[in-house]
């Protein structure tokens, strides 16, 4: 009679063990702070066999010393990053200044954000407002913008290296007006990255084409930490982080391309640009191994600096 008993209270046991742990596994903590957790295992069949821990991220086998001059080189170690963003009233940083800076450090092994902080600076009159959305009376408002910049400058100096989508554009405004002077080496996420082909990204990706080539979502644009937001969301999805970083930090040449008028969307596609920075040509600043992985269907020329 005890041996039918079991039998028969045998299967309501399984059933219970298997919906604790279906209860347990919608309770666990996501793995990233912007991903939301999955109700699918409420209705999908249990795995044969599958481990619950996410993979490890891919460590680094990089030097973790730096060159006297202070850039890193390709063979350096960047354990943190300081993730950039401004928003301006102009283009200028000798006549128009920053409105709002965005600011994330970023740890590389972790693949996690570590701090953030965004602020107003204040400004009279912004022309750049149909553009970023930023009345100048907000920026007058209360704020403890000066404290702001003093925790800027404190994540600086955990921080080896500063990463903004088009630095070019981002690194003048630092060290002028109200912006401290950064004394990190700069990474350029739209120009110095090679991301990796399959993600069919132009040659100068916007960083929202960027965010939606690694599924992250885009909910807004020109506002600076939401632009930060995407870049560390795409930091954590990258399992060779450590090694884009590496190859992005090769050093850069200037070239001039070889195209007629009728080529110059050869020219354009390939992420040259006219005017810039060379006048009356086409030109891109590219890493040895950069040019060779392009295969560029016209010649380009070396250009000294």
């Amino acid at each position: 009679m005890v041996s039918t008993l079991i039998r028969t209270l045998a299967p309501l046991r399984c059933g219970w063990d298997y919906g604790a742990r279906r209860l347990a596994s919608m309770t666990e903590e996501p793995s990233s702070p912007w991903e939301q957790t999955s109700l699918l295992a409420l209705v999908s069949e249990p795995p044969a066999s599958a481990s619950s821990e996410p993979p490890a991220p891919a460590s680094s086998e990089l030097s973790p010393q730096l060159q006297e001059s202070g850039q890193p080189s390709a063979s350096a170690a960047i354990d943190q990053l300081l993730i950039l963003d401004t928003e301006t009233t102009g283009l200028d940083p000798q006549r128009d200044q920053v409105i709002e800076v965005g600011a994330i450090l970023f740890s590389v092994p972790q693949r996690s954000v570590l701090s953030q902080v965004s602020f107003l600076l204040p400004a009279p009159v912004n022309p750049a407002e149909p553009l970023n959305g930023i009345a100048p009376a907000a920026t007058t408002a209360p704020q403890p913008w000066r404290q702001s910049l003093a925790l800027l400058q404190e994540l600086a100096t955990s921080a080896q290296l500063a990463v903004a989508h088009n630095a070019a554009f981002d690194r003048p405004w630092f060290g002028a007006g109200e912006l401290p002077e950064l004394t990190l080496p700069w990474l350029c996420s739209m120009e110095d990255i090679n991301w990796p082909a399959e993600r069919q990204l132009r040659a100068r990706p916007s960083v929202r084409d960027l965010a939606l080539a690694y599924g992250v979502p885009v909910w807004a644009a020109h506002r600076a930490l939401t632009d930060c937001i995407y870049l560390a969301q795409v930091f954590e999805r990258c399992n060779d982080l450590e090694h884009l970083i590496a190859q992005g930090l090769e050093p850069r040449h200037l070239f001039r391309a070889k195209v007629s008028y009728d080529e110059r969307h050869l020219a354009r596609e390939a992420g040259f640009r006219w005017n810039d920075p060379l006048q009356g040509a086409w030109s891109r600043r590219l890493s040895e191994r950069q040019l060779q992985a392009m295969a560029l269907p016209f010649d380009v020329i070396p250009v000294a600096d």
